[in-house]
């Protein structure tokens, strides 16, 4: 990967984006409905682009909102939708065109009062909350974000009833009845004007900051984290988290400084990507030089991303955490000290995440449930509370109340964050010394990816590989004891290859977006392990999609 040289650097004023030409981009851009990039691509993470691509625009949001409300309706989804949006400059505006749409269409609408911002877990949380008990009119949500993607970018994504990212049955369904509506010039959809959709007795303005606050203490034992008066930081990175931590602070007593209060839609506070964007990602070292900065300053300190469904953890024993180190501390600990969840929930976790998590797992006796990428399949377990913990690779997770009853079907940053908090609190040490705990007694994993060229015809080849064909018997000098294409937990396809060896594994899967398909690999033994099983992966791959 390489690497730019303003990255960790503070952003240069003529990187930051022009907010007037990008609302009036927004506004006034007609997509091209000839070219596949400028239609509506609504995967599990909702439609992205941007206004300067013709990609994220007025018209895109009006199919998708009536393309949502014609879904709900054949659902009978007739509760209340609740809608949060993230700090990006198109979050505002698209927000209110989706309110013209949804008040037209008569559909109940709670936002944030005061023109607010709301994470993408007090939604899903939400949902669940106004939905537990009942047997019909179901509330549901759409969140306005593109996550932690570049400032000129805009995201629109829906969670149905069960509060968590849509499955592909709904995310197909949207996208093509958006498509139909935008080609058709957006003349099947209803709308009303902004100022009668606000005004609307379908549309309500509600608190969300404070109940999800008050409930916090159901998940995070935050007695806990009070009682050792923990010196603690939170950047928000510019993002919908940002005025909840002073209600945190203040309902639980705790101590924690934002480092970072300020909400600019040009991002202008972050330092530069590895790539030289600026991408509010709390999982890159690049990104998150500042905080990094400030370690020995705090016992704990974290960061979300822009609609907070991401974490990242910063401690003085070891900086900015790896997700996967992280992810394997938080399951080992909450598997230790959650004693009112059941032995029989599983821990979830993708296929291309950390095996230190299979480790620990089951060195406890628990069970764990290996699915494809996407958090989306964490939803049903987290749902019904047959899945005690969720979490993917990319710094994305989230795990039951501490009564053993769901929380958030969503990915929760916020949670994460309390939780590294509360590990410290407990425990006397921080995350980072029990990640060293843990490499001790299992020993130390070695971690990459990296991103391979291919075709389009490759990566559709790629994405239905039979195990069968992959003809190596061996992975960098052991036998390989595995050859997947469905995951483990769940028989559900990959959209990929995972093989897997005693001491070391890759998984490759093509790009959504690009020409290339990544590889994810990892050893237990050493460096020139993993260099040899990233060499041969490439190799392996190469001879499957050849046909040889």
């Amino acid at each position: 990967m390489a690497i730019s040289p303003l990255a960790g650097k503070p952003a240069p004023k003529e990187m930051l984006v022009d907010l007037a030409r990008l609302e009036r981009e927004y506004y006034e851009r007609k997509p091209d409905v000839g070219d596949p990039n400028q239609l509506v691509s609504f995967g599990t993470s909702g439609h992205r682009g941007s206004p300067l691509h013709g990609s994220f625009t007025e018209a895109h949001i009006l199919a998708i909102t009536q393309a949502i409300c014609d879904y709900r309706r054949g659902q009978g989804t007739d509760g209340p939708l609740y809608m949060g949006k993230d700090t990006h400059a198109v979050s505002g505006p698209a927000q209110r065109t989706a309110l013209e749409v949804l008040a037209a269409n008569n559909v109940q609408t709670i936002i944030q009062r005061d023109n607010g911002v709301t994470p993408t877990p007090v939604i899903s949380r939400a949902i669940l909350v106004y939905n537990r008990g009942r047997r019909e009119h179901f509330a549901d949500g759409i969140v306005v974000t593109p996550s932690h993607n570049p400032p000129e970018d805009g995201g629109f994504k829906y969670n149905p009833p069960n509060g968590g990212p849509a499955d592909t049955d709904v995310t197909q369904w949207v996208e093509k009845r958006a498509n139909e509506l935008l080609r058709k010039g957006n003349a099947g959809v209803k709308r009303v004007p902004f100022a009668e959709a606000i005004k609307s007795d379908v549309t309500h303005q509600e608190d969300f900051v404070m109940p999800y606050v008050n409930d916090l203490g159901n998940v995070v034992d935050m007695d806990a984290i009070r009682a050792a008066d923990l010196k603690l930081g939170v950047d928000p990175l510019g993002g919908a988290a940002a005025p909840y931590w002073e209600p945190i602070n203040a309902v639980y007593q705790l101590n924690i400084t934002v480092v970072n209060p300020t909400i600019d839609p040009t991002f202008s506070f972050m330092t530069v990507d590895h790539d030289g964007k600026i991408r509010m990602d709390c999982s890159s070292p690049y990104a998150m030089a500042r905080l990094v900065g400030l370690k020995d300053q705090y016992r704990v300190a974290f960061a979300n991303d822009p609609d907070s469904d991401r974490h990242g953890i910063v401690t003085p024993s070891s900086g900015l955490m790896n997700p996967n180190h992280y992810l394997a501390v938080a399951i080992r600990y909450l598997l230790t000290y959650r004693t009112r969840w059941p032995a029989y929930v599983a821990v979830g976790k993708t296929l291309v995440s950390s095996s230190m998590i299979d480790r620990v797992v089951n060195k406890l006796g628990r069970r764990l449930c290996e699915v494809p990428v996407g958090f989306k399949w964490f939803v049903p377990g987290l749902f019904d509370g047959s899945f005690c913990f969720g979490g993917e690779e990319s710094a994305g997770a989230s795990f039951l109340r501490r009564d053993g009853t769901v929380w958030a079907t969503d990915k929760d940053g916020p949670i994460m964050n309390l939780l590294a908090a509360e590990i410290t609190a407990r425990t006397g040490k921080d995350p980072g010394e029990h990640y060293r705990g843990l490499t001790a007694e299992f020993g130390t994993p070695y971690y990459t990816r990296i991103d391979a060229p291919a075709t389009p015809v490759q990566k559709a080849k790629l994405e239905r590989l039979s195990p069968e064909a992959v003809t190596a018997a061996t992975l960098a000098g052991e036998p390989i004891t595995g050859k997947l294409t469905r995951a483990p937990g769940n028989g559900a396809p990959i959209g990929g290859l995972k093989v897997v060896a005693a001491n070391g594994w890759f998984a490759a899967r093509p790009s959504g977006t690009e020409n290339i398909y990544k590889i994810y690999a990892e050893s237990f033994k050493d460096e020139s392990h993993l260099n040899a099983i990233v060499s041969e992966a490439q190799e392996i791959v190469n001879k499957a999609l050849a046909g040889r």
